[in-house]
């Protein structure tokens, strides 16, 4: 489904070098992934190149067999939906706005009520409310997801879901992950989260840029826990 070949990335006068260091891995459709590792292991890079907002110094990226390397965010967003580990605030823009706006088209108020229902919301408190200051971390969170669930994407990527939100809307967020698991959608997480990591079909654990290991949660958790000091 998605394939990465031989991808680097390189900051040139920069302090860290190469943040990414000949990664090459495949993605199968339908699969849930999690990629973990400790901060600056360049996981929020991988998937800033994957979604296009960066540009790999070697390697090639392929979407179902095709090579999507040189297609620029709004091409790749055509399959591509991405959450933010923080999600952006839009003065004077409804819910309903972002949702038509992330559909890609005008939607009917009830398909759009869909997609709040399935992050927890009930559509009548917040199909008209903008998205501004006055809304919590929780709740601009589940928004934002709701409007990643209402693009046609062929992959999902969330970087770091659970940033910024407190525990009660963090349990929900791990109900929304579940469903979208049993409905198969092809999903990569940027989580550090033990819960999350527990729902994945294989997880990823990043170091230095390189990919330290890869496998099932049953194998790869206790590596995690036995490297905690």
């Amino acid at each position: 489904m998605l394939e990465l070949k031989d991808i680097s990335c390189s900051v040139k006068g920069g302090s860290r070098g190469k943040i990414l260091d000949h990664i090459s891995l495949r993605i199968k459709k339908g699969s849930f992934t999690v990629i973990t590792g400790p901060n600056g292991s360049g996981k929020s890079t991988l998937a800033d190149i994957i979604m296009g907002i960066k540009t790999p110094t070697t390697g090639k990226i392929f979407l179902e067999s095709r090579d999507i390397t040189n297609q620029t965010i709004t091409e790749r967003a055509e399959d591509i939906a991405y959450s933010f580990q923080q999600p952006v605030k839009f003065k004077g823009i409804t819910v309903y706005d972002l949702l038509n706006i992330a559909s890609g088209e005008l939607i009917a108020p009830e398909e759009a009520s869909k997609h709040l229902k399935k992050v927890g919301l009930n559509p009548e408190d917040y199909l008209t409310r903008e998205i501004n200051d006055k809304l919590s971390g929780g709740e601009l969170k589940r928004i934002e997801i709701a409007s990643v669930l209402a693009r046609p994407a062929k992959l999902f990527i969330f970087d770091e879901p659970e940033a910024g939100i407190d525990l009660w809307s963090f349990d929900n967020l791990i109900k929304i992950f579940k469903k979208l698991k049993k409905e198969q959608k092809t999903i990569i997480i940027i989580s550090h989260q033990e819960k999350i990591l527990k729902l994945a079909d294989e997880i990823i654990i990043l170091e230095k840029g390189k990919i330290k290991s890869k496998g099932t949660p049953s194998e790869i958790l206790p590596q995690i826990k036995g490297a905690k000091p």
